[in-house]
């Protein structure tokens, strides 16, 4: 039997089910952005989840990591150039109910969103000796509000609404890291999985940057679609989180933004916190 030419290539995606995901992705999961011949599927599950699954599985062509996993995926995938989360100074927060001191912070148990978590390798290079617990990211500002933890480590649209239940911040993780190195924050990216070949992976990367761009294009459209994986935000806040995390950066790293990625985990291997060198290479 022989093969169409006319088959149609699926490309299977997998990303967190967040604003700034879901409207970097609005161009391709509404098809207004079409490559002939490919097929872009969708699935959404939380940035730990996926982590796990790219280094134990290779189960999706292309997958949001956090950079602080890419170490431990390499072999198998590579970055693409675009589609990053960048912390332009301000990024992962630890959050309590009051102000805490730094000798206060390092007799504390803090509640992380996952030890793989770009937020979780800043914080062991802010605090090494910081004891966490993991607990699911959505979950944690509810465990710091009862009591259950004395401080937690917040990413995601957390970092904007954790005043209203009260709490206030200990530290932004990303402006240390801007005022230790000079640098952006680099939080997560998007993997490619090697054995599709070159011309496959480049391909599917400048279609993900056509989708941020046509999201960018037409903002309140791409907007509208993100609104409904905004947990707790209203539109201004919707729009001003997706303006912290989809931007011109999110197109292209730069050559900072590619340098931030390669100090952050040459950083996390010197300190013994990532047990292999990073090779960091981008596609497209």
């Amino acid at each position: 039997m022989t093969v169409s030419s006319n088959a149609i290539q699926e490309i299977s995606i997998a990303h967190s089910p967040d604003s700034d995901d879901a409207f970097m992705f609005y161009g391709l999961a509404t098809n207004k952005v079409r490559v002939p011949g490919y097929k872009f599927s969708h699935v959404l599950t939380d940035i730990e989840t996926l982590n796990h699954k790219a280094i134990n599985e290779q189960f999706y062509d292309v997958t949001a990591i956090s950079f602080h996993a890419y170490p431990y995926l390499q072999d198998n995938y590579t970055l693409m150039a675009c589609g990053g989360s960048v912390g332009e100074g301000y990024g992962p927060m630890i959050v309590s109910t009051r102000k805490l001191s730094l000798d206060e912070l390092k007799k504390t148990r803090i509640a992380i969103p996952g030890t793989l978590t770009t937020a979780y390798l800043a914080l062991k290079l802010f605090l090494p000796e910081i004891e966490t617990v993991m607990v699911p990211f959505d979950k944690i500002i509810p465990a710091v509000v009862s009591g259950e933890f004395d401080a937690g480590l917040i990413i995601h649209e957390g970092q904007l609404t954790y005043a209203n239940d009260g709490l206030v911040k200990v530290i932004d993780l990303g402006q240390w890291w801007r005022e230790q190195t000079g640098l952006p924050l680099p939080l997560g990216g998007n993997a490619i999985r090697r054995s599709l070949g070159s011309e496959v992976m480049t391909i599917a990367t400048n279609a993900l940057r056509d989708s941020i761009q046509h999201a960018l294009d037409n903002r309140e459209e791409a907007l509208a679609y993100a609104m409904q994986f905004a947990r707790d935000l209203d539109p201004v806040l919707a729009n001003r989180f997706v303006g912290m995390y989809v931007n011109e950066r999110t197109l292209n790293y730069g050559e900072d933004g590619k340098e931030a990625i390669r100090k952050l985990l040459a950083m996390g291997y010197e300190r013994g916190i990532i047990p292999h060198v990073a090779h960091v290479d981008f596609v497209g």
